[in-house]
């Protein structure tokens, strides 16, 4: 395998299963479950939060079968925007790729911000007395630290992520390890009244609202599904890397779930006063092993946390390269660098919008930040890519397809779904704030700056409609070989 950059130009296949799972992981776990058990206990009302972490586990595991499908079948960078450029295609030429891209500009960077304000809320546990202005200018730290050392080559990145994948790993196993050896069944399985009460619109609404955060919470098992042009074997790797993340990250949820209400009160989880209610995991150590040790693991969930940001922007810069050197997409952004080839323009935009997105976030609560970033995602990704696999199917009946959905179309409907639910509920769940107001007025936007770059670019519906149909042809690229030039 070369490990000089490929003389056209393009990305190298350098990234394997471990390092791809770790990636997925990694950004999956992060900061995500030690912020929000207590917003899920919040939700339900009760230890039978625990249904939140599963159904989110249903819903990622059905929607991460569209992706491994779709991830073989096409494995270039930019992930989604590559599938719906090839199933929208026919009937709507590249609207659907401008949008998807033009939401993905937002809602990753959103997502990472999520991890940073995260960052700064555990850092508060061990700097108590840590002011508004002070955290504010560590999270921007963080995020600039993050951008610099994903400013090199794939192959140094893939030896990072593999540390940080085992400290998060070690956090989250001494948390669990932490919650058994002062375990308490009664405190984690004893419930309220009506808590299963499925007659109930408060069961319900709780339900829509921990699916939310559940499925928040698993985001991140589609990382290398941007990177497809840089995974070594795609058509074997990227199914393998999002199905083993999904159940790993599964079981890990849940037993942290179930530790914590174990070892805490859930009531000390829902009120602000009470440091289980920003700092869970470490409450969970200073009750069972003491304040040094909470202390020490604090410290592995920041490394933790950090990690998470640093794959999300690495998988999400990505997005705009391909959709640019495909001109769906301003043309400065299929610009690599000339020493390690990665999109720098990309990198940098979504550093600068997560720091945005991080000092909005300070000044809201998390649990309306998660509503408004999954609604903006919802419609161009999640509902628009399960469609495109359908319409794939019939358009492109000899796609190569290394790997096939089990039991289509059952896992699409079930996703499908659970979107919608996600999606209908979010105004319930964030009285005030207009998440779906907010994803439909930025939707409609994307479409007016699609009308004007088509009409500069004279394509439609200003001009003809171009289909390409290149992975019906394209040949497996070895590994170490350029992909995507």
């Amino acid at each position: 395998m070369s490990g000089s950059p490929p003389p056209s130009g393009g990305f190298v296949r350098r990234v394997g299963l471990f390092q791809a799972t770790a990636i997925n992981m990694s950004q999956m776990c992060g900061i995500g479950p030690f912020v929000t058990i207590p917003l899920m206990v919040a939700a339900f009302g009760g230890p039978q939060a625990v249904i939140g972490f599963v159904a989110g586990a249903v819903l990622a595991l059905c929607d991460g079968l569209v992706w491994a499908e779709l991830g073989a079948a096409m494995p270039g960078s930019g992930g989604s925007y590559v599938y719906l450029r090839q199933a929208f295609q026919y009937r709507t030429g590249r609207l659907m790729p401008f949008l998807f891209v033009w939401t993905a500009m937002l809602f990753i960077p959103l997502i990472m911000s999520t991890g940073v304000v995260g960052f700064v809320q555990y850092l508060g546990y061990l700097a108590p007395d840590l002011g508004r202005t002070p955290g504010d200018l560590i999270g921007l730290g963080v995020i600039a630290l993050v951008v610099l050392l994903l400013w090199r080559g794939i192959e140094h990145i893939a030896r990072i992520t593999a540390v940080m994948w085992t400290v998060m790993i070690a956090s989250v196993l001494l948390v669990i390890v932490a919650a058994a050896t002062d375990f308490s069944p009664h405190r984690a399985f004893t419930y309220p009244a009506h808590a299963f009460d499925l007659t109930s619109n408060h069961f319900w609404l709780g339900f829509a609202a921990g699916l939310t955060i559940g499925i928040y919470d698993y985001l991140g098992y589609n990382t290398t599904a941007y990177m497809g042009a840089e995974i070594k074997d795609p058509g074997r790797i990227l199914p393998r890397s999002i199905l083993f993340s999904i159940l790993g990250i599964m079981a890990i949820y849940l037993l942290l779930q179930i530790g914590t209400l174990g070892v805490l009160d859930w009531q000390r989880m829902t009120d602000p006063k009470d440091i289980a209610s920003t700092s869970v995991a470490s409450a969970v150590l200073e009750e069972t092993w003491g304040k040094g040790a909470a202390d020490t693991v604090t410290v592995l969930i920041l490394i933790t946390a950090f990690a998470s940001v640093f794959t999300g922007l690495l998988g999400g810069s990505r997005v705009p390269y391909d959709a640019a050197r495909d001109r769906v997409f301003f043309r400065p952004y299929e610009k690599l660098h000339p020493k390690h080839r990665f999109p720098m323009l990309g990198l940098a935009t979504m550093g600068v919008i997560t720091a945005v997105g991080f000092l909005i976030g300070r000044h809201t609560d998390l649990a309306t930040l998660i509503q408004l970033l999954t609604t903006v995602m919802v419609i161009v990704q999640a509902l628009a890519q399960i469609i495109g696999l359908s319409v794939l199917r019939k358009r492109q009946p000899t796609l190569r397809r290394p790997y096939r959905m089990w039991l289509y179309p059952l896992p699409s409907v079930i996703a499908f779904a659970g979107w919608c639910v996600i999606y209908a509920y979010a105004d319930k769940n964030s009285p005030g704030r207009h998440p779906i107001e907010w994803s439909l007025a930025w939707l409609v936007l994307g479409c007016v700056a699609f009308l004007i770059w088509a009409r500069l670019e004279k394509v439609w519906p200003f001009g003809e409609r171009e289909i390409s149909e290149e992975y019906l042809a394209a040949a497996p690229v070895p590994d170490g070989e350029p992909a995507g030039a």
